[in-house]
């Protein structure tokens, strides 16, 4: 990709401006009703005890929310705790692998989680099935295996992937960060679909959320009984028993939570699901179809059944994304970069519910108006 000294100087007309210019895959952008919300409790929410009921009341509508929001059956349990997906995936290392597992990994994140399971010295070394950016590898029953890694969306490549189990042993494990509240999918083919709130759910980072199925309850807990050594800041036995009782084991981003529970209430109050996924898939169909009938872009996963519609990725030609990045934050249209390792002349834009899909147009008319003055 080129490396641009100086940003050209172009004004993008005001009546071919976005809304709001945010475009991140991740903190994505927050709804400014959900800002006001929380601007409206910073003396009676904010700064204030999580084992007492103004927060911990929060943290029962999140998690009543998020049951609701996913569809989830009446025995999964939302389990909540601090850390974020990546936090996550070091719990699934010592609460959720027994013995050994096996990995779908075709991008940036799935790739962290099964190279973290490679390095766990209590585990047997993992199946990783792999593929290129831009496609997925299809899992296989496997007897040896007593859990399977899936991601639903892989953020960094802008591929989704169907939710499926291989086969009717071992957990199926799903990390949803850029999926959950905006694509659909069947909660029984899952046993833990965890995720953490800084995308669809449109709030900050450092919490994770997991929808368990009772096969994972049993197997956290039983874990959680033996010999094994855990930190307890991993350790998903403690995360479900606080969870219980609407609480985390450490003190959590009390913002966070507020925002999300926001997010999630929004959507829900709006149509659930099917509505925010209704929502997203209108904004893929925009930004595909524009980059489809360019010259100069083509979307970069070419199998139109696994394009995500919740993070786009369109590769570029003849012009330099970075040159067209860079314009568009110049004129306060941010973060439509490429996913930094994967290192190429793309534009990255998400499609999360709370931005309208009137936005997305507009994004688009914006670089048609970036590209002709180049």
């Amino acid at each position: 990709m080129s490396s641009i000294t100086q940003t050209p100087n172009i004004s993008i007309p005001s009546d071919l401006l976005p809304e709001d210019g945010r475009f991140g895959s991740g903190p994505s952008r927050v709804r400014p009703q959900a800002a006001t919300a929380l601007a409206e409790v910073a003396t009676s929410f904010l700064g204030t005890s999580h084992r007492k009921a103004t927060v911990k009341d929060v943290v029962h509508r999140l998690r009543v929310g998020v049951a609701d929001l996913l569809c989830i059956p009446e025995d999964y349990e939302v389990v909540l705790g601090n850390g974020g997906s990546t936090g996550f995936w070091d719990a699934a290392i010592f609460n959720l692998i027994q013995t050994r597992s096996q990995h779908l990994s075709f991008g940036a994140f799935s790739a962290k989680f099964a190279k973290g399971v490679a390095g766990a010295p209590h585990l047997a070394d993992p199946v990783i099935l792999t593929s290129e950016p831009g496609t997925h590898p299809q899992p296989v029953a496997d007897p040896s295996v007593d859990a399977y890694a899936f991601t639903h969306n892989e953020t960094s490549t802008g591929v989704a992937m169907d939710l499926r189990r291989p086969s009717s042993d071992g957990l199926v494990l799903v990390d949803a960060t850029s999926g959950a509240g905006g694509l659909m999918f069947e909660p029984k083919e899952t046993d833990v679909y965890y995720f953490a709130p800084q995308k669809c759910l449109a709030a900050d980072g450092g919490l994770w959320l997991a929808c368990c199925s009772p096969a994972a309850i049993e197997r956290i807990e039983r874990i959680g009984a033996s010999d094994r050594w855990i930190p307890p800041f991993l350790d998903l036995s403690i995360a479900l028993a606080s969870s219980r009782k609407d609480e985390t084991y450490n003190t959590p981003a009390l913002a966070t939570i507020f925002l999300a529970t926001h997010q999630v209430e929004w959507i829900n109050n709006n149509g659930g699901l099917q509505w925010a996924a209704a929502r997203c898939s209108e904004s893929a169909e925009i930004i595909y179809e524009w980059a489809e009938s360019r010259t100069f872009t083509t979307p970069f996963v070419a199998d139109t059944s696994i394009r995500s519609h919740v993070v786009a990725t369109i590769d570029l030609h003849d012009v330099s994304a970075d040159e067209i990045a860079q314009v568009l934050r110049a004129n306060n249209i941010v973060d439509v970069e490429s996913y930094r390792a994967l290192g190429r002349n793309q534009l990255r834009v998400a499609l999360f519910p709370a931005i309208p899909p009137s936005d997305i147009a507009a994004l688009c008319a914006c670089i048609d108006h970036v590209v002709e003055h180049l």
